[in-house]
């Protein structure tokens, strides 16, 4: 393989990952939408909400998981190593699109609150399956150049991909002039303290913390910057946690926790 095929492969692949986390982003606040109207217990909030995720839904999310299944499974699935894999990828679309049903067929604000969330929880696992296993496999493949597979797909790369976003793999004639690097989806436990009261939340962190063991990781998932609770923290494990950044806002912010063992 060429050095400017592997260098347009691994373009195609921070394309595809960046908008892996626009997709997660987006359906972050989505959600976010819902399960404070159902706390509030509004339901014409939580319905507008419904609405406002199923057409994002409709326009973004099924359309790309669509094109996944056109343009890059097939080949992935042609190497026995992972074929099991892609069945199962294949399978989580299908419980992806049997949740958008869910929510299509609902209105009661606590069950949209629940289906929400639960779809945010498969597709974060199921996008960290295809930008760690199945996108490097691609990139990896000798006889595959991923930048030519995503050719033209902008259902694959968002909808920024005419704005520059795709890094001109895609065949639209965007030009990035910086490539900072994709954020990275973890399949790491997440704990989301959204759901749970403000005055627990300090808590409920430390102790699923304590109960981490060394080498353990788990994405804390927050409705604002939670330095607070990460100065806390350092405080309390000295170094021994890890707090790498996955999100920024706007409206969700995530922090990927992990703790080290204790020296010798």
């Amino acid at each position: 393989m060429s050095h400017s095929r592997t260098a347009a492969d691994q373009t195609a692949a921070r394309s595809v990952v960046r908008h892996h986390a626009q997709l997660a982003a987006a359906l972050d606040r989505h959600v976010g939408r819902i399960v404070a109207a159902a706390v509030d217990g509004d339901a014409v909030s939580a319905d507008n909400a419904r609405i406002d995720l199923l057409g994002w839904l409709r326009d973004e999310l099924l359309p790309h998981a669509d094109a996944e299944e056109t343009a890059l499974y097939p080949i992935a699935a042609d190497r026995a190593e992972a074929a099991l894999l892609i069945r199962g990828m294949r399978a989580e679309h299908t419980a992806i699109r049997d949740l958008v049903a869910e929510l299509d067929a609902t209105t009661e604000p606590v069950r949209l609150a629940t289906t929400a969330r639960a779809l945010a929880d498969v597709l974060a696992v199921h996008l960290a399956k295809e930008n760690e296993l199945i996108v490097p496999l691609l990139v990896d493949a000798a006889d595959v150049s991923l930048a030519t597979l995503l050719d033209g797909m902008h259902d694959l790369l968002g909808s920024s991909a005419s704005a520059g976003g795709c890094g001109g793999t895609c065949g639209c004639g965007g030009d990035r002039t910086t490539d900072a690097p994709a954020p990275v989806l973890s399949i790491n436990p997440r704990l989301d303290v959204r759901l749970l009261p403000h005055d627990r939340r300090h808590a409920a962190v430390l102790a699923a913390l304590d109960a981490m063991p060394a080498g353990g990781a788990l994405v804390l998932v927050a409705p604002h910057a939670p330095r607070p609770l990460l100065t806390e923290i350092e405080a309390r494990y000295q170094g021994r946690m890890v707090a790498e950044w996955l999100q920024d806002g706007p409206d969700v912010w995530q922090v990927r926790l992990s703790r080290h063992p204790v020296p010798a």
